[in-house]
């Protein structure tokens, strides 16, 4: 079997690609930033696309834009809208896997999100959300058609290879560099080990159904837990001090009017905060086999 992955350089995608190698898949890799035994290339440039599928069985399409600097917000909307539009009607009769995000779930307030959740209108407005909200209404839209297409909903995959680093591994290489002294108050995280999630694409790509999302999460941690794993595993004191979100986002606000760069709080990721973000991905575990291992261990590993 042949598999294409797209954004294969990239932290999951990487990931995605050697699952696929270990489970006896031929894989090609194609991203735009290209390197080692990656063809490099453009989503939007379909002639590209079809010859990087000609001869493969299934399309793993994870090349997205991961990010919540409001510069980056007409990439986001080529990459993560354009590219996945792009991807799924140039796959034809082909199995499409396409990695959306938990941020499509949720959070809701008082309990964990399922599939069978969205998030609150108003963060349509934070252009990462949106744009991966309307990715994937393409990818179910394509399966409502008669297209194979599965879609998967990661949560905060955490573990190695995060060299960019996503804004999760900015937040976890702020904590274990000391750079980080406090931590939000009364926020939580759903953090799964990386490995986990590419194994969950490979299970979604054999057994889940067309047009069906599946979260692929681990364990539901307090903020508090996260940054004190984190410190733990890099042999540092734990912050101590919780923030009240209303005082992380009037800071987070003061900083973007105040262009201040670097900045540990970014306006759009203390918005997402607002609620916990913890999800239940009983569905995926129900009627995929997924697994996962311990959120301490993936955290230790990423540190």
């Amino acid at each position: 079997m042949r598999a294409l992955v797209t954004g294969a350089a990239g932290f999951i995608g990487s990931h995605v690609a050697g699952a696929l190698e270990d489970a006896g898949w031929e894989v090609r890799r194609f991203d735009a930033r290209g390197g080692a035994g990656v063809v490099a290339g453009d989503l939007l440039d379909r002639a590209a696309l079809r010859r990087v599928m000609d001869g493969v069985d299934a399309v793993f399409h994870l090349a997205a834009l991961y990010s919540y600097a409001r510069a980056d917000a007409a990439a986001m909307e080529r990459v993560n809208v354009e590219g996945t539009r792009a991807v799924i009607e140039e796959a034809g009769g082909r199995r499409v896997v396409h990695t959306s995000s938990c941020a499509t779930c949720g959070p809701v307030a008082g309990r964990p999100a399922t599939e069978d959740d969205e998030p609150a209108a108003w963060e349509l407005r934070i252009p990462y959300k949106r744009t991966k909200i309307a990715g994937e209404r393409i990818a179910l839209e394509a399966a409502a058609r008669g297209a194979d297409v599965v879609v998967v909903n990661p949560t905060t995959p955490v573990g190695p290879g995060d060299r960019r680093p996503t804004p999760t591994g900015k937040m976890i290489a702020d904590v274990a560099s000391g750079r980080a002294r406090a931590y939000l108050a009364r926020s939580a995280l759903n953090i799964v080990a990386v490995e986990d999630v590419a194994a969950g694409h490979v299970l979604a790509h054999d057994r889940g159904l067309s047009g069906r999302r599946y979260l692929l999460g681990g364990e539901n941690l307090e903020m508090r837990e996260v940054f004190a794993t984190i410190a733990r595993a890099a042999g540092r004191r734990a912050p101590r001090v919780g923030v009240p979100w209303s005082a992380a986002y009037t800071a987070a606000w003061v900083a973007a009017r105040l262009r201040a760069e670097p900045s540990l709080l970014v306006l759009d990721e203390v918005r997402v905060a607002r609620l916990p973000m913890r999800f239940d991905d009983s569905r995926a575990r129900r009627e995929l086999g997924y697994t996962s291992s311990p959120a301490a261990d993936a955290l230790a590993r990423a540190v």
